[in-house]
């Protein structure tokens, strides 16, 4: 029986009223959380959810989720939380779930950690350096270089590189990160997804993948030797692609991954295909991490207007990589 903690994110966001709501199904595994309780309760009132909190305890034998019930490691909030209304005294508390989970995994306790959504700008106004999930996490389980994979359905498209202006991407773009992610990729397509052969398709930074160097060189300088040395090591892989049309039929069909050189040079096309339902997933790291594939609409907290497909997603494919790996 697996064991999967999950984090509840902003606790003025939907992540509480996520959880909440996907507590009332049932599960093939066990569901864990680090969270407040009168946080939850309250949302669970607001939303007219069910809900029965037990305590957990990590020396208890696994048991599967039960509908309307939650294991919870009880962590008090810095401040009292209201839906739609910031408070920078409760970033400290989102990010010690966050440590609490990943240190639960690294031991061992827990097979996979899924997180709800956080509020960057709020946990940088609390004073607390932090440019999202995947860079944090990859800090506290030494990862040198995560890559950011997200995933709707049967299409799957990868970050060379993530939060960044869009004006430092290309002195970014470097043959040493490029190599390093798209090995991640690579390697962890065959052991956590199963795919004995990955096929890698990689975009150009450049409009038309640079056409042939009069909109740009870094395809010429940078990427493709690299997906050349790539080659030579076996790996099948193709590309530079031109962005606008990777994604069409043909190319598509013929790959397993698109890795994609900036962060809206793919996710537009993912989230158009698959948005409400996608799940990112941390690839690199020595843990199995998924989230959503949204932010925290501080609009809906509270409102039951909230969906919670890209979670339960995410819930199910940390299961799945989990159990097969």
């Amino acid at each position: 029986m697996t064991r999967i903690v999950i984090t509840p994110g902003e606790p003025a966001g939907i992540g509480p009223d996520l959880l909440v709501a996907l507590a009332a199904r049932d599960w093939p595994f066990e569901l864990v959380t680090v969270a407040d309780p009168l946080l939850l309760e309250d949302r669970a009132r607001a939303l007219g959810l069910p809900l029965r909190l037990a305590p957990y305890r990590a020396e208890s034998r696994p048991a599967p989720g039960s509908g309307g019930r939650l294991l919870l490691e009880a962590l008090p909030l810095h401040a009292p939380a209201a839906p739609g209304r910031l408070d920078p005294k409760n970033a400290g508390w989102v990010l010690d779930t966050l440590r609490r989970a990943v240190s639960g995994c690294q031991s061992g306790e827990f097979a996979a950690m899924v997180t709800a959504p956080v509020h960057k700008g709020v946990i940088n106004d609390a004073g607390f350096p932090f440019t999202g999930h995947t860079e944090f996490l990859a800090d506290l389980t030494g990862c040198a270089q995560p890559v950011m994979l997200l995933v709707a359905g049967t299409l799957r498209v990868a970050l060379v590189t993530t939060h960044l202006p869009l004006a430092a991407v290309p002195a970014a773009v470097t043959r040493e990160r490029l190599a390093t992610i798209v090995a991640t990729v690579h390697a962890d397509l065959i052991a956590r997804f199963g795919i004995a052969s990955p096929r890698i398709a990689v975009l150009g930074l450049n409009p038309h993948a640079g056409e042939s160097g009069h909109l740009g060189r870094e395809e010429i300088d940078v990427i493709a030797p690299v997906l050349d040395a790539l080659r030579a090591r076996g790996m099948r892989i193709s590309g530079p692609l031109p962005a606008d049309s990777a994604f069409t039929g043909e190319p598509l069909a013929h790959c397993d991954v698109v890795v994609a050189m900036y962060h809206d040079q793919g996710l537009p096309v993912l989230k158009h295909a698959g948005f409400g339902g996608a799940v990112n997933v941390t690839l690199g790291l020595p843990i199995v991490r998924t989230s959503v594939d949204h932010g925290t609409a501080l609009e809906l907290a509270g409102t039951g207007r909230a969906d919670a497909g890209s979670l339960a997603a995410a819930l199910d494919l940390a299961h799945d990589l989990a159990t097969r790996g």
